[in-house]
């Protein structure tokens, strides 16, 4: 049975294959989130999908042709006053950021939003604790 590699190396082994912006993007944003939050769980999921966890998903960071999309599970709930969010805008829980080719994030305002996402997921815990206290 083969050995299960750790979800890092495998987030680190698809940003390298990428080798282009795509990766380059995804290594800056994975870089940002891990500053964001500290104690954050990366995780491979979906069949190669990076997946970004604190209780609960933060968000999971896809690559295809033309765009890195960044996907916040729960999204809608959260406040975006810089509007990050460009893409899945009419969903009811998740919410999307698209970042195409020569495309810059603003670091502070996305840093935010994953701490936002991390609180958001960490109250919601919580309360789930204490209903079944109850």
């Amino acid at each position: 049975m083969p050995i299960a590699r750790p979800a890092a190396e495998l987030i680190s082994k698809k940003i390298s294959e990428l080798g282009d912006w795509r990766g380059e993007t995804l290594g800056r944003m994975r870089s940002l989130i891990r500053k964001a939050d500290p104690d954050v769980v990366e995780e491979w999921k979906w069949m190669g999908t990076p997946v970004w966890s604190h209780d609960g998903i933060i968000c999971t960071g896809e690559s295809y042709k033309k765009v890195v999309k960044l996907t916040f599970a729960k999204g809608a709930s959260l406040k975006d006053p810089t509007r990050l969010f460009n893409s899945s805008l009419d969903g009811k829980v998740r919410r999307a950021i698209d970042i195409h080719e020569g495309e810059q994030v603003d670091e502070a305002a996305f840093k935010a939003l994953v701490r936002q996402a991390v609180a958001f997921n960490s109250a919601g815990r919580s309360e789930a604790s204490t209903k079944r206290k109850s």
